[in-house]
């Protein structure tokens, strides 16, 4: 049977997932498109509902031999569904995962992120801390969903790679560093040279506009990128990406030595 009614109960269901409280409500998120849907799966996240559009076989297929049920549905469901104008056929509501703290972390690199809020900055960071062998994301604050559409699309699958968790910086800051972590925030105040990170270093990232807060700023070692041109600032994806290669870098390097 092919679905062709967007009121469809089903359909509307999914069409809610764009909305932030609802997501929140029902503990599913939705992606959409054959890299993401299919990245998304094999890398062990949990489906809940499937659409494909009817005629993709290729697209159907591959669920059959992953062994996941989907619903057919016609090409005016699947740009209903999506939050995309030309979707490729296929979409997803997926379960997210849980973003509570653990009550420990292992040693390695993360990613804090202070009221980050567009969601094309927060996949591209995610996407960043991916490559670079983070060990997770942490979002404080005001920061957007990591799990909205387009924080997903801009994070290409990395947001399945790696945990994202929740928590209030200004007091896991402190909790960190107690246990052995070295916090650095990119900051105007900062010192143009990146302290040694060792081997547990938390990166604070700070909104777009503002910057990290000053409650957050205030429990960091402080550090300026260099600029030699005439601009005055980077964009915050791209100041967070050379913060992460960089210390990502320093990183890999000390292990070298220490091996």
């Amino acid at each position: 049977m092919v679905i062709t009614s967007t009121k469809n109960e089903t359909i509307k269901f999914i069409r809610r997932l764009k909305e932030r409280s609802f997501r929140r409500q029902t503990g599913l998120h939705l992606i959409e498109g054959e890299r993401l849907v299919f990245d998304a799966l094999a890398s062990g996240a949990v489906p809940d509902t499937v659409l494909v559009e009817d005629g993709k076989t290729d697209l159907a297929s591959r669920l059959d031999e992953m062994g996941v049920g989907f619903i057919t549905v016609n090409r005016a469901v699947i740009e209903a569904a999506a939050d995309t104008p030309s979707p490729q056929g296929i979409i997803a509501s997926i379960r997210t995962p849980d973003t509570d703290m653990p009550e420990e972390l292992c040693e390695g690199l993360y990613v804090a992120l202070d009221a980050l809020q567009d969601p094309g900055n927060l996949g591209t960071v995610i996407r960043t801390a991916d490559a670079m062998g983070a060990k997770g994301i942490i979002l404080g604050r005001g920061c957007t969903d990591a799990f909205s559409p387009k924080a997903l699309r801009s994070a290409m699958g990395s947001t399945y790679h790696l945990p994202v968790y929740e928590a209030e910086l200004s007091l896991l800051i402190p909790k960190l560093t107690a246990e052995g972590f070295i916090a650095v925030c990119g900051h105007l105040r900062g010192e143009e040279k990146f302290p040694n990170p060792g081997r547990k270093c938390i990166i604070v990232i700070g909104n777009e506009g503002s910057g990290v807060s000053d409650e957050a700023a205030e429990k960091c070692i402080l550090c300026r990128l260099p600029m030699y041109g005439r601009a005055e600032s980077l964009n915050a994806s791209v100041a967070a990406s050379i913060l992460i290669f960089e210390t990502a870098r320093l990183m890999a390097e000390a292990d070298k030595i220490t091996v």
